[in-house]
C-alpha cells in the first residue's frame, strides 16, 4: 500500500514531519517565520530559542560536563617508502558533500571549479611538481588524476584533497578500517605518493570493484 502524498505546500510536509518527531515536535512552519529557529527548542512559540547550547550547565546529575579518558591509538596505515605521504581528504568551503548541489552552483563553480591536491612546495620540489601541474595520486587502494596546488598551509608530510568532485574521487584513495570503538570508517586519512602525470588515467579500485 502506497503511502498518500497529497501535499499542497512545503510547510504542510514540514508540520507532519515535525509531528512525528520528539526532537522538533515543538515546532510548526508558521512559527519558524523567515529566519528560523534554534534547535533544540522546548518553546519554539515565545522566542528564538537559546544561542548558546548548555549555558546553563549539562544534562548529568551534577550539570558538569564529563571527560574520559581515551587510549592513543596510531593510524592503521602509516606512512612507508611506497607511500611517503599523508593524505587527509575534507570540505571546502564553496562546497557540500560530493557537490551534487553546489557544483551546479555557477558563483560556487567559478570559485572552486575542480579538484586540487593540496602539497607542500617543498614536497612538490623534491618530486618535480611545480603549480597546475597535472599528478597522479596513489595509495595502497586506488589512483586518481589531478591538478596540483603548492600550498604553504599544509605541513611537509601532508597533502589535502576536498572530497566534492567525482573526477578526482578521494574515496578510491582512503581504506575501510573501522574504528573499533565507533564503527567509523578512515575516510579521512591514507599514505600516499604524488608523481607528475602525463595525462588522465581511468580511475579504477580493483580492491572495491568485486
Amino acid at each position: 500500500m502506497l503511502y498518500s502524498m497529497q501535499y499542497g505546500s512545503p510547510s504542510e510536509i514540514f508540520d507532519e514531519f515535525a509531528s512525528l518527531t520528539h526532537a522538533c515536535h515543538t515546532f510548526t512552519s508558521d512559527r519558524l517565520g523567515s529566519t528560523g529557529k534554534l534547535w533544540p527548542h522546548p518553546d519554539s512559540e515565545r522566542d528564538d530559542g537559546s544561542v548558546v547550547l548548555f549555558e546553563q550547565g549539562f544534562p548529568t546529575p551534577n550539570g558538569r560536563a564529563k571527560f574520559v579518558p581515551a587510549d592513543w591509538t596510531a593510524a592503521p596505515e602509516l606512512p612507508d617508502e611506497a607511500c611517503p605521504l599523508v593524505l587527509n581528504t575534507g570540505r571546502l568551503l564553496e562546497h557540500w558533500h560530493m557537490g551534487s548541489m553546489t557544483c551546479r552552483a555557477k558563483v560556487l563553480d567559478a570559485i572552486e571549479p575542480e579538484a586540487l591536491i593540496h602539497v607542500h612546495p617543498d614536497d612538490a620540489r623534491d618530486r618535480g611538481i611545480a603549480e597546475g601541474d597535472e599528478v597522479r595520486i596513489a595509495s595502497r587502494c586506488g589512483r586518481v588524476t589531478c591538478r596540483a596546488h603548492l600550498s604553504w598551509r599544509d605541513q611537509r608530510g601532508a597533502a589535502f584533497l576536498p572530497f566534492h568532485f567525482h573526477k578526482a574521487a578521494a574515496a578510491l584513495l582512503t581504506i575501510d578500517e573501522l574504528d573499533s570503538d565507533g564503527k567509523i570508517p578512515e575516510f579521512k586519512f591514507c599514505t600516499i605518493e604524488i608523481e607528475r602525470w602525463p595525462g588522465p588515467e581511468l580511475q579504477t579500485n580493483p580492491s572495491r570493484a568485486e
